[in-house]
């Protein structure tokens, strides 16, 4: 996710940016594959860390608490803004590794961040109206934002990280009844992408409720409603409830 970020920021710079893109990898071989789309790589996260206005801790939870004691002695003598994507990882206990209270930003993004389709979720702590827009301007160059509360986090990861395999997994399925009804795989799965490219737009630009837009498309006694209660039959809603609440950490 680091590095997807990284990439998206680097080719979505513009001149009125002043941004510079620092990152660092234990990894010789991860800092090779990154070089291209930043302005620096380091093996050592102090070294990265040691001018940034912006430290962003791109790593898996279990590894926070040794990035922190990394940059510690850095950030002890500034007040950088902090962003963390580890899931799970509360602004509380980012603070309590820190040992004080900057400017602190909890941010759940997804895999489509990489091609600046992202549905990028900000909590925030200890901030102010300037440093929200400067993060929120970053990440909207990477797909939509929304700030929401803390406590909302754990969900919104199931809704919007976890969310875009369920997508894919419909996608998936659906491909596959598309094969089955004579389809080549790749057409069908095109035919699906765009299925569900076409769906979201119709929600995001008329800002209509799913329902409003199915029955457009569904007439009395037609074939989408025979469809539809079909999959319900097979409990299609409750599956996906069911499966965004088995995501919450």
């Amino acid at each position: 996710m680091g590095g997807a970020i990284a990439q998206g920021l680097f080719k979505h710079k513009t001149a009125g940016d002043n941004l510079q893109i620092v990152v660092a990898n234990p990894g010789q071989a991860k800092r090779d594959a990154i070089a291209p789309f930043c302005d620096a790589t380091f093996a050592d996260n102090a070294q990265a860390a040691a001018n940034a206005d912006i430290i962003l801790i791109a790593v898996k939870p279990w590894l926070v608490d040794r990035v922190i004691a990394d940059i510690r002695p850095i950030i002890s003598q500034r007040s950088p803004i902090i962003v963390s994507v580890a899931a799970g990882v509360t602004i509380e206990r980012l603070q309590e590794q820190l040992g004080q209270q900057l400017p602190t930003f909890r941010v759940i993004p997804n895999t489509a961040i990489s091609i600046a389709e992202s549905m990028t979720l900000i909590a925030h702590q200890d901030t102010n109206d300037e440093q929200n827009k400067l993060i929120g301007s970053l990440f909207e160059k990477l797909g939509k934002i929304l700030f929401i509360p803390e406590s909302l986090m754990n969900a919104g990861t199931a809704l919007t990280s976890c969310g875009i395999a369920y997508a894919l997994r419909y996608i998936r399925a659906a491909t596959e009844g598309g094969v089955e009804m004579g389809f080549p795989a790749a057409q069908a799965k095109e035919m699906v992408a765009q299925i569900l490219i076409g769906a979201a737009q119709l929600i995001l630009q008329n800002n209509s409720h799913p329902e409003v837009e199915i029955d457009k498309v569904t007439t009395p006694g037609g074939i989408t409603i025979k469809g539809l209660n079909a999959m319900e039959a097979e409990g299609f809603t409750n599956a996906v409830i069911k499966g965004l609440k088995a995501s919450l950490i």
